[in-house]
Parts: C-alpha cells; sequence; structure tokens
C-alpha cells in the first residue's frame, strides 16, 4: 500500500431487520426438520429391510430340518424301489427344493469329500486323528449348510482328515 491510498473500510453486513432475521430462523428450522426427516425415512427402510432379512432367515432355519430329513429319506431308499414312480418323484422333490432355495438366495456351501476344510463355511465334528498329510480336507459331509445372501445360516457339519 502507497501513502496516497487510503485503507479500505471493510464493507458493513446490510441490516436485517427483525422480520428478515425471523425469516432466516424458520428456513433453518425447516431445513433441520427436513434433515431429521429425511434420516427418519432412511432408518426405516433400513428397520424394514433387518426385519424382512431377519424373517427370511428364522424361516429358512425352521425348514431346514425337513429338508434334511427329505434327503436322508431319499439317500436311504431301498435299491428293490428305486425304480418306483413314487420315489422317483419324492426324488425329483428334492431337486424342487433345491432350486427354490436358490431363487431365495439360499445355496447349499460346498462340503463333498476332498473339499478344503474351511472353518468359515464348516463345522469339524470329527477329525481322524491317524491321518497324515499337510492338508485338512473333508472326509464325510454329516449335515449341509447353508448360506443365505452371503451369509452362513448354518455350517456345514463334517468329518475331517488330512491328505
Amino acid at each position: 500500500m502507497t501513502k496516497d491510498e487510503k485503507p479500505e473500510k471493510p464493507q458493513k453486513a446490510p441490516k436485517i431487520d427483525k422480520k428478515d432475521e425471523k425469516i432466516i430462523d424458520l428456513i433453518n428450522d425447516l431445513q433441520r426438520v427436513q434433515a431429521d426427516f429425511e434420516n427418519y425415512r432412511k432408518r426405516v427402510e433400513l428397520e424394514k429391510e433387518s426385519a424382512r432379512k431377519s424373517g427370511a432367515n428364522k424361516t429358512v432355519l425352521d425348514l431346514l430340518p425337513v429338508i434334511d430329513n427329505i434327503d436322508r429319506a431319499v439317500n436311504h431308499v431301498p435299491e428293490e424301489i428305486s425304480d418306483l414312480p413314487w420315489v422317483k418323484g419324492i426324488t425329483s422333490l428334492t431337486k424342487q427344493l433345491d432350486k427354490t432355495l436358490l431363487k431365495l438366495g439360499v445355496a447349499r456351501i460346498d462340503a463333498k469329500e476332498g473339499t478344503i476344510f474351511d472353518p468359515e463355511f464348516h463345522q469339524a465334528v470329527q477329525f481322524d486323528e491317524d491321518a497324515e498329510g499337510e492338508k485338512e480336507v473333508i472326509a464325510e459331509e454329516l449335515q449341509p449348510g447353508y448360506v443365505l445372501g452371503g451369509v452362513v445360516i448354518r455350517h456345514s457339519m463334517v468329518r475331517v482328515t488330512r491328505q
């Protein structure tokens, strides 16, 4: 700044009368109410989705013992009656159940013999202590496990050995 220049005076904010002040307060209040309502709406949506998932989870868990019993029945059909239409109908029922479960987002956990044991999906209820090897693999699936929407709802119960 040179000698001849005068410092600029700070500009004064325009004077706000009480009416304008009240309008600004009301606008701020309205914005807060809108934000609160939007947060409420989002929270209710999350709660509804959580309740829906919880209900689906419980329903599937209630159905799993029935599915297990049907699987056991199909796996223990005597050879001499395996070609009867009734037995074939029951066998196709299990395939239909699996397809329906897939539509609902329920998938069976892979626990076939030789699959690498993964404690995230498998629960070892028996272990072959005498087996030798570097990796733990499934020797037998004792009870199937399931995931719902990518989340384990029941671990596969397995017998584990080493290979």
